[in-house]
């Protein structure tokens, strides 16, 4: 007998067994006895049926009488944005956002932003200490940036951004510049700090220059590397752990 939804967006699920067992009740196929005893209960309908898949953000489950909620599992996931995507969990005008690419039952979050047109690496988790502390200026995380523009940068210029850069806020901001290819100073590597929004184009529109590309390759210790355009993957410990030890995480919290 299919689970009576409550009228709400399409999300992800997942089974039930597995949302049972992030809640402590065992393993899944100790789980799958559960169910097939009828000790659930979801949105006020007994279920015994195994392979029911729910919605854990919104439909509500009961064991035993008793309601449940999943332990929050800390999860950090890196995504190769392309671009056309809205760096948020959600848009007022309905385009397209990063969480349309990024599927599973965790609910994690954006890192700090990258504009729409913008490509590149994101960050996303849950871990809210860690988010606040790679978006505080005061941890001063660097972040890597290859960027095409319409003409060659003359030297002058480049001297100006890594001196500082007044933009449309009335703000002074500066940034390392580097040009990889001798013969084309078209394209250049930027590290900034400050991570304004829409920074390293709001920099080079103000020396005149419009950018064409913008990639984002790196976040402190963490690197883009191979990960294809719209594809995403976990972080490996190794990686979590370097990038609590960068915004200086207390040692306790470094699980």
């Amino acid at each position: 007998m299919p689970i009576k939804q409550r009228d709400r967006m399409p999300a992800e699920k997942i089974r039930l067994n597995k949302y049972l067992a992030s809640c402590g009740l065992g393993s899944r196929r100790a789980c799958d006895v559960i169910i097939a005893n009828g000790e659930v209960v979801v949105n006020g309908q007994r279920v015994r049926e195994l392979g029911v898949q729910i919605d854990p953000t919104h439909d509500r489950v009961r064991v035993r009488g008793e309601d449940l909620q999943a332990a929050t599992i800390l999860t950090y996931v890196v995504l190769n944005k392309p671009a056309g995507y809205v760096t948020s969990a959600k848009d007022e005008k309905d385009r397209r956002t990063v969480l349309d690419l990024v599927k599973m039952p965790v609910r994690v979050y954006p890192v700090g932003r990258l504009d729409r047109e913008s490509e590149g690496l994101l960050l996303l988790t849950n871990d809210g200490d860690l988010t606040f502390r790679l978006t505080h200026p005061r941890f001063k995380v660097p972040r890597l940036y290859r960027v095409l523009l319409d003409a060659p940068i003359a030297e002058p210029h480049a001297k100006k951004f890594r001196q500082g850069v007044r933009i449309e806020e009335g703000d002074v901001v500066s940034g390392e510049i580097k040009f990889p290819y001798a013969d084309d100073r078209a394209i250049c590597e930027v590290t900034i700090h400050q991570g304004r929004n829409r920074q390293v184009r709001k920099m080079f529109d103000a020396l005149g220059y419009r950018t064409k590309g913008l990639q984002r390759v790196a976040i402190g210790p963490l690197q883009l590397g191979r990960l294809r355009i719209g594809e995403w993957r976990h972080l490996s410990p190794k990686e979590v752990q370097q990038l609590k030890e960068a915004v200086r995480v207390p040692d306790g919290n470094l699980q």
